[in-house]
């Protein structure tokens, strides 16, 4: 549980850059953050499986690319999800949550390297 809120953290502050990088991402305020980073990681845990297997097709088509639309979409449904309860964030369209896609990821990966599993060691991919 520790783990899943650190990474939703994570995701926080990759929501955070990417609202500074993207030029019509919004997010505002700190609560707004760690909400998205915490729906963002239940969105990717709940619905990402069953939506990249029905686009599987498509995926194998375009050689793994079409991922790329799936985690945009999954960013659009956590900023519906966020402003519609929450309130005050907003993705620009596809094209910004592609971009906010690769921004949420990279931030991640780096983050992600000092999370610990629950044994307390470190993993290695």
């Amino acid at each position: 549980m520790i783990r899943f809120i650190l990474r939703g953290l994570v995701a926080a502050a990759g929501f955070w850059v990417a609202s500074h990088l993207v030029p019509g991402v919004r997010v505002t305020g700190w609560e707004t953050l760690v909400a998205a980073g915490l729906v963002l990681g239940l969105v990717n845990a709940v619905v990402r499986p069953i939506v990249t297997l029905l686009t599987l097709p498509a995926t194998i088509l375009t050689l793994g690319l079409f991922l790329l639309i799936v985690n945009g979409l999954m960013i659009l449904l956590t900023s519906w999800v966020v402003d519609h309860f929450h309130g005050r964030m907003h993705i620009g369209g596809i094209v910004n949550a592609v971009l906010v896609t690769i921004i949420v990821w990279f931030v991640s990966l780096i983050g992600n390297m000092f999370i610990t599993d629950d044994d307390g060691v470190r993993r290695s991919r």
